[in-house]
């Protein structure tokens, strides 16, 4: 007898395989109840509730910077300022070291792209930049939470046929006093991560990964 297909396992299969980073918009702006609904997806991703001291505790906000609002205009030279100092500080170090040289070659041409670009992909160029805040604790793994927490974003946002992309520089901001008065946080508390939410302007290629088989081991 054949097996039932359940439709929610494949729907969340496929979902899965079509989660994708888009990094062009489009000018359409998504409704505020989609973005609602994704931030409730983040909101019950998993958190360290032993880390911050209490399971009832405020652990996690979202902050919602539409594009080209008075926030947004403030933040986009914050964060381009944030990659052109990381750049400068790379290039420094490289120049003393061979091997990291050799190992920071791609990040290192990802940065001076934005350098001549002028602007951060993402900070102004979507409908929505939203910025996560996670409260830091001991041990610190603040860092994790933000990770599922973004993970469960991007599929929500992948099952609404919007396009979501990972603005990582983001957390680099969180000692950048400025950047923080703007979200209304207290620098140094909270730890942060980025993404930029939007109507893809394109369609992408189906992602390629390897058979389970081939990165599966089983140990009896």
């Amino acid at each position: 007898m054949a097996r039932k297909i359940d439709p929610a396992n494949a729907a969340f299969d496929k979902i899965i395989g079509e989660r994708r980073s888009h990094r062009k918009f489009t000018e359409k702006i998504p409704p505020d109840e989609m973005i609602e609904s994704i931030i409730r997806a983040g909101l019950h991703a998993p958190f360290a509730a032993s880390a911050i001291g209490s399971r009832d505790d405020y652990f996690r906000r979202f902050i919602v910077i539409r594009k080209d609002s008075k926030a947004m205009k403030e933040l986009i030279p914050l964060v381009y300022a944030e990659v052109v100092e990381m750049r400068d500080n790379l290039a420094n170090e490289v120049k003393k070291n061979a091997d990291l040289q050799n190992r920071a070659a791609s990040f290192m041409n990802r940065l001076n792209a934005i350098n001549s670009m002028g602007m951060v992909p993402g900070v102004g160029t979507a409908p929505f930049y939203i910025v996560v805040t996670e409260k830091k604790g001991f041990p610190p793994v603040e860092l994790q939470s933000l990770a599922h927490c973004l993970e469960n974003m991007w599929l929500k946002a992948t099952a609404l046929d919007l396009g979501f992309q990972i603005v990582s520089v983001t957390t680099q901001m969180a000692e950048n006093a400025r950047f923080c008065s703007i979200l209304g946080i207290e620098k140094g508390t909270w730890a942060l991560m980025g993404c930029a939410i939007g109507y893809p302007a394109e369609t992408l290629s189906p992602s390629i990964r390897p058979s389970v088989r081939e990165v599966t081991t089983w140990l009896e």
